[in-house]
């Protein structure tokens, strides 16, 4: 990945929206998108299994439509704005590629069963990060995602805190206030 760390921890679809910040794109290859999908592995279980993959260029562009796709429908839906029928579209298309079903096993002392998505990795991806997508557009809280009130930034960020400002308050909170120190206390 370049020399930006990717922002982990907001809710998964946000953090692939995320891995296109100001500068640069954090998905340029298909080591970086392996090296992603491990930074999500606590949070996103598939992804551990996902990142074994073997991805193509072709398999990245197709994950990167799935992140443009999501990336406009977020930026309607947090203003209330209608997300354009092509995105949402495009994201239903990208669960259907890859069906989920409630695979059945035993566990030695009942019956368990576990969701699992049939068809390549990357098609299996698009539709997890499409699924993720659906949860938080569907969401009402999807009004409440912010961006980063850093000048440079562009990084969203679902608060939890009202009073939240910055994509991070170590990344881009420090900065701003260190910043705005040096403009106070700067010498005319």
């Amino acid at each position: 990945m370049s020399d930006l760390t990717p922002l982990t921890g907001e809710p998964l679809a946000l953090d692939l929206v995320n891995t296109r910040p100001a500068l640069g794109d954090l998905l340029a290859t298909p080591d970086d998108l392996r090296a992603w999908l491990v930074l999500r592995a606590d949070r996103f279980p598939e992804a551990r299994e996902l990142a074994a993959a073997t991805f193509t260029d072709a398999d990245l562009a197709a994950v990167r439509a799935v992140r443009e796709h999501v990336t406009r429908a977020v930026e309607h839906a947090r203003h209330a704005v209608p997300p354009p029928a092509g995105d949402l579209e495009a994201l239903n298309q990208a669960q259907r590629d890859a069906p989920a079903i409630s695979e059945l096993g035993w566990n030695g002392a009942a019956v368990t069963a576990t969701r699992r998505r049939t068809g390549s990795a990357v098609a299996r991806l698009g539709a997890w990060l499409a699924e993720a997508a659906a949860g938080l557009l569907a969401d009402p809280a999807v009004v409440k995602v912010r961006q980063c009130e850093a000048d440079d930034c562009v990084l969203l960020f679902l608060p939890a805190h009202p009073r939240r400002r910055w994509c991070s308050a170590t990344r881009c909170g420090n900065r701003t206030r260190v910043a705005r120190h040096y403009q106070r206390h700067k010498t005319p």
